[in-house]
């Protein structure tokens, strides 16, 4: 098998010596016989591809949860003791939550994967000592390229010539510029967005024309090693998931603990063993929430159809209650804070500054504070024609719509549009007559046009190359001799503009007789154009709410420091210096062995810049570790590791890669950033709710829990039959928990900071409340029954019913003792809640339905147990309801108000 390859980087070596190791010849391509010998050895030239989530792993997905385990095994435990009916009854719940989760996210992976749009790609390459254009797939290393404007790189190349070509590498390194390229070799050390001499693959060609060596296709490119970076990446599981396997782990132990003891103290009564068994299975039933998974399943669910319309498109059902849970947004700056798109910002004339602020479609022309009809300035009409004069771009409207060409030449285009001045009619009265290509050594280009009789010269390039060859400046009287002040004090200008972000240009001129003349002598100067790819709109007032919620935003892009810090303050990051450190001053660092200083140094850090996807990754864990919960933002192939590690990615749905859509959470239709923070509100509003029906379901549980445990405790009859305790779960237990899902929340929820991520779902506090509540409805159930038994000289199965009517009365009107302390007794969160209103009604009506209903009532062994039976279990359920208003009120009197049924927050951390 034949060997190829460079022992060292590419880019480290002279172009012969990269075509000796790939045994390719540059004038004559490969041989279609070497080609397709290589296509065999290496294979097709094609990223692995992503595997849609299939329809059986998204149900598998919905019985991982141990909660669903602790049922299945009830459901088991039932049907070998013989009691089928409560068997298939769990069974249906199973169903109804599995199905319920199924359908949800299998509708979101079915839409995302229709934002995934897969087009065929070609490529030019010289084989056989000619040009072909073949499929893209079929690139082999070796392979000669030919690049020209529009092209899309398909491989890995180190280019062997280059002649004015330019790259738009944004997606792959986060620069939100052009790459100009040459073909010298580079040392080791050179990162990867320096690269000048290498053509990566997924990169656009802007500008020029050039060659390269293919040097590694597939997996084996860069933006190989990004999607097997994503693809490794381990994705955490979402703190609500967490959570509820943590109660789910209580309840198992608290549920054999407590079925053991009750049936082993019935045995020690004498009771029978097969009636023990049977009365722990009931307890399991009613230690278990049934309704927690479906209730859970379905607030989540009613988020994320939520979020759908607000144009989020939300993969995974817990990923808005995650969000919800954030105390870290990383974010990517180009294309996610900022447009990806060069505007014209600025303009440094000899006299005066000129801004160019957008205001919707328009832009406005201001100096010294003051709007400025951009053609009563004679010297700046003069840069406007030479930044349309020296241009190789086409745009086909003011707004920038662009046919093609480099970002800031279409810039200038789209604001001379703006200021009235067209290209096209422009050079109708200037006529081209040749284009100096931009040359990379002098770091400048020309055209020449012709004009009665004479030659006006057009050139731009970089401000220090331009100064260089100008002796004249354009003042207000005309040209003037250039000084060595002025050209000292422009180079200042210069370097405040840059240092403050801006990428700038310097715009030159010059009319001679020929127009053979030498286009970089005896310039004058005319301007110097200041450049930034602009905020979006929506992105500062969304950094400001994420601060009200106490969520730190914190940058990491590929760019450089500077542009990101002047983006990072316009955007309002941070809350007084911007602390900004770059990938050279971050190293090779371990998230886990990094040592104390540094680690605070970097906790600390506003802005990463010039960071590599490897880098972005290590970020992610680090912050993980210190305790945060990370949202990461980004559109590019750049950020997909990083995205698939944070416990939220959010891609953006309209300019984000494919690669960067797969490995997210949440993808943004519109790429408007306000919808994170609409999420987020979306999110802590599910966890609030999560808890108020949590500790709603579990006071429930454990009062059946206690009123079965303690009768058969003390010697009294089984008050309470697992079919009915079933049947009170699915129906006292479940509607008014899912109306409580529903409900709106703290209106001033995202004026909290975020809650603890190690916090759990039910605390202390709220264990209190669930054993305070579940022992008031206890007592009143179980005096209900003892009156019935002993006063009212009922039967047992009439008891039996009394106690059923009063635990089923008293549960409903447990649901106004999950209020908000320091709310009102009769306006609160719950009484504003319709649903809370109808569930009620619902329940009440199904409760009468299994009275009234032979069959139903013969199943679940209710009999009739007259009016003063009814009577009784009326006034005994109002005890609990009585119990927990009292102590909502001595907690609100004591200050506490926000302890129960609210939601406890904690500073952020770093």
């Amino acid at each position: 098998m034949e060997q190829i390859g460079c022992s060292e980087p590419p880019f480290t070596l002279d172009p012969g010596d990269v075509a000796r190791s790939f045994a390719t010849d540059p004038s004559m391509g490969l041989s279609t016989d070497d080609a397709a010998r290589r296509l065999r050895q290496h294979g097709v030239n094609r990223l692995r591809q992503h595997k849609p989530q299939s329809a059986f792993a998204i149900l598998a997905h919905q019985f991982t949860s141990i909660i669903v385990w602790l049922l299945g095994a009830a459901a088991a435990l039932s049907l070998a003791l013989g009691d089928v009916a409560d068997a298939i009854a769990i069974a249906i719940v199973l169903l109804l939550n599995g199905a319920i989760g199924f359908v949800t996210e299998l509708r979101a992976a079915r839409s995302m994967e229709a934002l995934f749009r897969i087009t065929e790609v070609h490529s030019h390459v010289r084989r056989d000592g000619r040009a072909h254009e073949i499929d893209a797939r079929k690139l082999v290393p070796g392979d000669i390229v030919l690049l020209e404007a529009g092209d899309i790189v398909t491989a890995d190349l180190r280019l062997v010539s280059a002649s004015n070509l330019c790259c738009d590498e944004s997606l792959l390194t986060g620069e939100s510029t052009t790459v100009t390229k040459q073909t010298e070799k580079l040392s080791t050390g050179t990162q990867l967005a320096d690269r000048t001499n290498m053509a990566f693959s997924g990169t656009a060609v802007t500008q020029g024309l050039g060659t390269g060596i293919v040097v590694a296709t597939g997996m084996a490119t860069e933006l190989g090693n990004i999607s097997t970076l994503a693809q490794e990446a381990d994705s955490e599981a979402s703190p609500l998931e967490k959570r509820l396997d943590k109660l789910g782990q209580k309840l198992v132990w608290l549920t054999l603990a407590l079925a053991a003891l009750t049936s082993v103290t019935g045995i020690l009564w004498g009771h029978s063993i097969p009636e023990m068994l049977k009365t722990g299975v009931a307890l399991a039933v009613a230690a278990i929430p049934e309704g927690l998974p479906v209730v859970a399943t379905l607030c989540l669910a009613r988020g994320m159809w939520r979020m759908a319309a607000r144009n989020a498109l939300v993969t995974r059902l817990s990923a808005v209650e995650t969000l919800g849970a954030t105390t870290l947004i990383l974010t990517d700056k180009t294309g996610t804070l900022t447009e990806n798109r060069m505007t014209v910002v600025g303009y440094l004339l000899a006299e005066e500054d000129v801004e160019v602020h957008r205001k919707g479609e328009d832009q406005l022309f201001c100096t010294n504070g003051h709007e400025l009809d951009p053609g009563a300035s004679e010297n700046l009409v003069q840069a406007l024609n030479t930044g349309v004069l020296c241009n190789s771009a086409e745009i086909e409207d003011s707004a920038g719509s662009a046919r093609m060409g480099d970002p800031m030449e279409i810039a200038l285009l789209s604001v001379a549009a703006k200021a009235g001045i067209s290209k096209p009619k422009l050079l109708s009265e200037l006529q081209p007559v040749r284009q100096h290509a931009f040359d990379p050594l002098r770091k400048m280009m020309a055209t020449v046009h012709s004009h009665n009789g004479r030659y006006r010269y057009a050139v731009k390039g970089a401000p220090e190359a331009i100064l260089d060859v100008s002796n004249k400046v354009l003042g207000k009287d005309g040209p003037r001799d250039m000084t060595e002040a002025d050209r000292a004090e422009w180079l200042a200008r210069n370097e405040r503009a840059a240092r403050s972000g801006q990428r700038l240009l310097a715009l030159a001129q010059k009319v001679a007789a020929s127009g053979n003349d030498d286009p970089y002598e005896g310039l004058t100067l005319v301007a110097l154009v200041c450049f930034l790819d602009p905020l979006r709109e929506d992105v500062p007032a969304a950094i400001s709410d994420s601060r009200k919620a106490g969520v730190r935003v914190v940058m990491m892009t590929g760019d450089h420091a500077d542009t990101a810090a002047k983006i990072a303050g316009d955007a309002g990051l941070g809350t007084g210096e911007l602390t900004v450190l770059s990938g050279r001053d971050l190293g090779d660092f371990d998230p886990q062995t990094l040592d104390p200083d540094r680690r605070a140094l970097f906790l600390e850090t506003d802005i990463f810049a010039r960071v590599a996807p490897d880098t972005k990754l290590k970020l992610v864990s680090l912050f993980q570790n210190s305790g945060n919960v990370v949202a990461m933002t980004g559109d590019g192939v750049n950020d997909a590791p990083a995205l698939r590690k944070a416990d939220i990615g959010i891609a953006m749905g309209l300019r984000g890669t494919q690669v960067a859509r797969e490995a997210s959470d949440i993808i943004l239709k519109d790429d408007d950033f306000a919808t994170i923070v609409a999420a987020m509100r979306q999110g802590r509003t599910i966890f609030d709710n999560i808890r108020k029906f949590v500790v709603y379901l579990m006071s429930c549980n454990v009062s059946e829990v206690l009123i079965v445990g303690i009768a058969v405790g003390i010697g009294l009859p089984v008050p309470l039959l697992p079919l009915q305790i079933l049947f009170l779960n699915l129906v006292t237990d479940v509607f008014p928990a899912f109306a409580l899902g529903l409900g709106r929340g703290d209106p001033g929820i995202m004026r909290q900071p975020p809650r603890d991520p190690r916090e759990p779902i039910i605390d202390g506090a709220r264990w209190g409340m669930i054993a305070l509540l579940g022992s008031a409805i206890t007592l009143a159930t179980l005096t209900a029954f003892a009156l019935a038994l002993f006063h009212l000289d009922l039967k047992s199965d009439q008891a039996v019913t009394v106690a059923f009517l009063t635990l089923a009365m008293a549960q409903l009107w447990n649901v106004f003792n999950v209020r908000q302390a320091s709310s009102g007794i009769l306006r609160n969160d719950v009484t504003r809640n319709g649903y809370v209103w109808g569930a009620l009604l619902l329940c009440l009506g199904l409760i009468a339905l299994a009275m009234e209903q032979p069959d139903l009532a013969e199943r679940l062994g209710l009999l009739w147990p007259g009016l003063n039976g009814l009577i009784l279990a009326g006034a005994a359920s109002l005890l609990p309801l009585c119990v927990g208003q009292i102590y909502l009120a001595f907690v609100a009197r004591q200050g506490r108000g926000r302890k129960i049924g609210s939601d406890d927050r904690l500073k952020p951390r770093q």
